[in-house]
């Protein structure tokens, strides 16, 4: 606090003697000057330039980080100032400098208070660099040269910051690309603007770039893919800062540099921001009791992420593999101190442990994320599938019903939809056991179903990061395989506001957006690391696994679709299910399972038709 102060009251004192300067200047160029009794004027005029400039804000501004933009908060309080002070003059004794005197001292003041705040970034920078020098911290975040992409006003920051800061000592800010034809060979802080996105390529090897920094604020996603596209072909390295917009806190906008991030294969999706109505999700979680099934893992620990942000009376984070369930439970425990957090180890086939948590608990809200999932893994193992899928769906909504929980959200997926394998066919069954259900209790059973999610444990992102860091092949199974993919904290978010719009037994479909040809995501993949496909890292194709399609379904036709207020989420019509076949195979079920002879799959095909068995 005192060094707040300090830093007002020395530009306080310096601003009373520049303009008390530039007045003396001022009533010298006059052919009339101040007579005796008007020299009150070189009291109140520093008072009133002063108070001018905190009107204005001058004061508030963090000139450490300041660039040429900032001129134009100074101006309008030198105009400020002198035009009261000619009232004053006016109205006491008379004019008595010549109009263009009042010019003179509107400019004097313009250029005396900012060569003071120029002088005074210049000084407080060296002395920072001095000391981070004695300190040893200057390391340098980026070595080489730069292309800055995008030239607004978050552009001069970036410039400024890099020209100052240690830490960016040994880079340079070569050139600036934007897309306005009207700003092609200006300079943005001291930086040419050299053209367009079509110019890259060129200006990357006239420059000698080594690193192409992405700094368009709010472009859609279709223009940023293909920007970065032109970027990948250049072979430099590629960073990104998000959108300021995001950033809320004065120390976050005067560091916009540390907000530097390398550029993520989700930065090439083209995905449009989605559109969430926090109020309606914060005021759905706000003082509940809510458990969530599978909580460590990577659905469920994002669920448990964005739950705790909301408020909740307790969360309950049950999984049964204890370190998911550990590193969850810490994350959330600093991140949220105050918050009520039980972790529990269970699992959700245990029809006793789960018969304790809720009648321990009580929770109000259930989100059932605990599931077999991966593909070829349960197609060697169909009866591990039924049993953590189907029942473990089925015990958590029995005692869903049996104590009272308002609302239980499922989350499944879009294998679900024409099943080719025994997950996709087992998460159909998870769907229609809580469309059933919510016929029957008072408790609100939903579905949610999406697509693939970046990043997400034993997905194809990790498996390729982990390929091309040994060097490659990066395995694809199929050149015309495609998927659509979705970051973690959209669909989570998404799925907890389908839960806040819920009534019981709707399915929600969420829009995963275009679909993406995996090809594709291998080679960005691999260009993002800073290798060239088939050269450097080799993609060899190794033909669908069993179960698996070329493409995913997120709807079955005969479900429809029915819009709600957010345009990416929809409803499915629910299908009729004929729930004595449905309880009676489930009878079945439960006794072939455990019986390694039985072939499962064809008590699944009778209660899902669409089920497509591979033999």
């Amino acid at each position: 606090m005192k060094n707040r102060y300090l830093y007002l009251i020395t530009f306080l004192g310096l601003d009373v003697i520049a303009s008390a300067i530039a007045l003396v200047i001022a009533n010298a160029i006059a052919e009339k000057p101040f007579p005796p009794e008007h020299q009150f004027s070189y009291i109140i005029f520093p008072l009133i330039v002063c108070l001018s400039l905190y009107t204005f804000k001058v004061y508030n501004i963090l000139w450490e980080y300041a660039n040429y933009s900032e001129i134009l908060h100074i101006v309008p309080a030198a105009i400020m100032s002198v035009g009261i002070l000619f009232l004053a003059q006016a109205a006491a004794v008379g004019v008595t400098m010549n109009y263009t005197a009042y010019l003179i001292l509107a400019f004097l003041v313009v250029v005396f208070v900012y060569i003071i705040r120029l002088t005074y970034k210049h000084i407080v920078f060296k002395l920072q660099k001095e000391i981070d020098i004695k300190d040893g911290k200057t390391k340098s975040l980026i070595i080489g040269n730069i292309m800055l992409i995008g030239a607004g006003s978050a552009g001069g920051m970036i410039i400024n910051e890099f020209a100052v800061k240690s830490e960016y000592s040994k880079a340079s800010i070569k050139c600036v690309i934007d897309d306005n034809p009207f700003l092609k060979g200006k300079y943005i802080s001291g930086v040419k603007i050299v053209g367009d996105r079509n110019f890259i390529p060129e200006a990357a090897e006239k420059y000698n770039i080594d690193y192409i920094i992405f700094n368009i604020q709010n472009c859609d996603n279709k223009n940023r893919t293909e920007i970065l596209n032109i970027c990948q072909k250049t072979k430099c390295k590629l960073k990104i800062i998000p959108s300021i917009c995001r950033m809320y806190s004065e120390d976050e906008l005067s560091n916009l540099s540390s907000k530097i991030r390398n550029v993520e294969i989700e930065d090439l999706l083209e995905r449009e921001v989605i559109d969430i109505n926090n109020e309606i999700t914060a005021e759905y979680l706000n003082g509940k009791v809510v458990l969530v099934t599978g909580g460590g893992g990577s659905i469920g620990s994002e669920l448990c992420r964005q739950i705790a942000a909301h408020n909740p009376k307790q969360l309950i984070i049950f999984d049964i593999y204890e370190n998911n369930a550990y590193d969850i439970q810490n994350e959330i425990k600093f991140k949220f101190p105050d918050l009520n957090v039980v972790t529990l180890i269970g699992s959700v086939r245990d029809s006793k442990r789960m018969d304790y948590v809720f009648r321990t608990y009580k929770p109000q809200l259930v989100f059932h994320a605990a599931a077999h999932k991966h593909v070829p893994l349960m197609e060697t193992s169909p009866g591990e599938t039924i049993k953590n899928n189907v029942f473990g769906t089925l015990k958590t909504a029995q005692c869903a019903d049996r104590y009272g929980a308002e609302r239980m959200v499922l989350i499944s997926t879009d294998k679900a939809v024409n099943p080719t394998n025994i997950m996709g066919a087992s998460k159909r069954i998870c769907e229609m056991i809580v469309q059933t259900y919510n016929n029957h209790s008072n408790t609100d059973f939903v579905a949610v179903r999406f697509g693939n999610v970046l990043g997400s444990n034993g997905s194809v992102i990790p498996l390729f990061k982990e390929q091309i860091k040994h060097g490659g092949p990066v395995t694809v199974t199929d050149p015309n395989i495609i998927r659509y993919f979705m970051t973690i904290s959209e669909a989570v978010s998404l799925v907890l506001q389908a839960g806040a719009n819920a009534h019981g037994g709707e399915i929600f479909v969420l829009d995963m957006g275009k679909p993406v040809k995996i090809l594709d995501l291998a080679e960005n993949l691999i260009m993002l690391s800073g290798f060239t496909p088939y050269k450097d890292i080799d993609i060899v194709f190794t033909g669908l696994r069993p179960g698996e399609k070329l493409y995913e379904e997120l709807l079955k036709s005969e479900e429809g679709l029915t819009a709600t207020d957010n345009s990416l989420i929809f409803v499915g019509k629910p299908i009729d299910i004929d729930e004595e076949i449905l309880r009676q195979t489930l009878d079945d079920m439960k006794s072939a399972m455990y019986d390694e002879n039985i072939d499962i799959r064809q008590l699944v095909k009778r209660i899902v038709p669409t089920y497509i068995l591979n033999n």
